[in-house]
């Protein structure tokens, strides 16, 4: 069977992907860490597809 490799998130780090990895798909605990460091620090952030109709204003004449 042939091992998966994948990029480790943080640093680019190839890692096998396999259940001895203990931090996978990070190749340590330290960019785990940093990892989450970042999500809690809100760095990471989801784009907003959806608008609120009350932002919208109407430009048509009444």
């Amino acid at each position: 069977m042939r091992q998966r490799i994948v990029n480790c998130p943080q640093c680019g780090k190839p890692v096998a992907w396999e259940t001895s990895s203990l931090f996978r798909p990070f190749c340590s605990e330290r960019c785990k860490i940093n990892d989450l460091s970042q999500w809690a620090q809100e760095s990471y952030r989801v784009p907003d597809s959806q608008t609120n109709p009350e932002d919208n204003t109407s430009t048509e004449s009444t």
